[in-house]
């Protein structure tokens, strides 16, 4: 940031902005570093040249947000960061969260590379809330926005919406569709492998009028019964 108010120039931002135009004190260079370590973003503020202070702040992290990040590494996905903060903050913030890798001083567009760069190790899911996620959510394979605070440009994106913006809910849709799909490919094994007998015995004139009626609805509503099984998933 950077404006003149009655009469006054402001300047506001980073240590390595502020570092540019104004004299630091190593003293408060250090505490900045800190702060960073910490998982805190500290902005440097200035007026006409001289520097008032500094102030720390962070976005906090939810409580049940790194055991949703357990949850995701015990199915065999990959947690990474994709963060705007500074380096030193998100390294912060990585490790209380438990993530796998943390990239970090982001800008949208840099997002969206990372998102491609990561589609290289196979199907990527990306997270998001706000109208700078929207690049990185419309080039994943699946975008997933937290509806209840998320911006209209990244729910727009998205492919799925969390009303409740409960990151647990990531780990339980996967579940969910994982189960779907085993369902789907039993179902249609189980009706193939049926049919195909069926009409093997009805080539060698061991068939008859019921084992074709079976092979027909019975597999049918055995196959229904089974999918029934897609609506009851147990928590992680």
């Amino acid at each position: 940031l950077r404006c003149t108010l009655n009469g006054a120039e402001l300047i506001g931002g980073s240590l390595a902005y502020i570092s540019g135009l104004v004299t630091v004190p190593d003293g408060l260079k250090i505490q900045a570093t800190e702060l960073s370590e910490r998982g805190r973003t500290p902005l440097l503020f200035a007026r006409d040249g001289k520097l008032l202070g500094i102030i720390a702040v962070a976005d906090a992290i939810k409580p049940d947000s790194a055991e949703a990040v357990r949850q995701l590494k015990n199915m065999g996905v990959q947690v990474v960061m994709l963060t705007g903060d500074n380096r030193r903050t998100a390294a912060a913030i990585g490790r209380e969260a438990g993530v796998d890798e943390v990239m970090a001083e982001l800008l949208p567009g840099d997002k969206e590379k990372a998102v491609r760069g990561l589609a290289a190790r196979g199907k990527v899911a990306m997270v998001g809330d706000g109208i700078n996620d929207a690049p990185a959510l419309t080039r994943a394979d699946i975008g997933i926005a937290m509806g209840a605070m998320g911006s209209d440009a990244a729910i727009e994106a998205a492919d799925v919406v969390l009303m409740d913006d409960d990151p647990m809910k990531i780990a339980k849709a996967i579940k969910i569709s994982r189960k779907c799909i085993r369902i789907v490919h039993e179902n249609i094994v189980f009706s193939l492998g049926v049919k195909l007998l069926c009409l093997l015995l009805v080539a060698l004139g061991f068939a008859n009028m019921w084992m074709g009626i079976f092979a027909d609805v019975g597999v049918m509503v055995l196959a229904v019964l089974n999918a029934i099984r897609a609506l009851r998933v147990h928590n992680l």
